[in-house]
């Protein structure tokens, strides 16, 4: 989908995990660029990418529990949580409290299904507040985190990361295991000095 000089093929990186991965992306990050999520869901094998800001209720119960293939064998729904941070902002929209994850569940990484937001804060926000199915569903948030190696898109701090970056994180979290997922930081990191040699030519 890019020019072949511009091509990320090259930094595609098949990942073993255990957490499904659903990319909700906003319309206005399909062309971008810089965009880490195309990246990021042709590197994860069990993920899904899907473009949209309003989602009907069905369609989106679907991505959040229904086999992500279709020729996928019957099984439990997956419990999917979404990542995204507790803010001061939610008292304000009015939106509900999400529930707890269960520690019980935190044991099984598999039964999960991780739901990412891939667009701007602004956008992100938008995207929770016009699909009620979303604010209902219990949050990952991230907290603490390193400073970005997302260094072609501006920042409003230092720990803002990159869809990768934060799904990475996340994954890690989930599942409990770091050393899976460096190849496919490395690679991002080579991905972002590709873009950033494009300035200086």
């Amino acid at each position: 989908m890019r020019p072949q000089s511009t091509c990320i093929c090259q930094w595609i990186t098949p990942t073993a995990h255990e957490v499904e991965v659903v990319i909700l992306q906003h319309p206005l990050e399909v062309a971008n660029a810089k965009g880490s999520a195309r990246l990021l869901c042709l590197s994860l094998p069990h993920s899904r990418m899907v473009t949209g800001e309003v989602f009907a209720e069905q369609e989106l119960q679907t991505l959040l529990t229904a086999p992500l293939q279709p020729q996928a064998a019957a099984h439990s729904p997956k419990h999917a949580i979404l990542l995204y941070p507790d803010t001061p902002q939610d008292k304000a929209l009015d939106l509900p409290t999400p529930p707890v994850l269960a520690g019980a569940l935190l044991r099984d990484p598999s039964q999960f299904r991780l739901i990412v937001l891939d667009g701007t804060w602004r956008k992100s926000r938008k995207m929770l507040y016009l699909n009620p199915l979303l604010q209902q569903l219990p949050r990952l948030s991230l907290r603490d985190m390193p400073a970005s190696h997302y260094l072609i898109r501006k920042a409003h701090s230092p720990d803002q990361l990159s869809t990768l970056e934060a799904t990475c994180a996340a994954l890690m979290q989930l599942e409990g295991r770091i050393d899976p997922f460096q190849p496919l930081l490395r690679a991002f990191d080579s991905f972002v000095a590709q873009q950033l040699g494009y300035r200086t030519k």
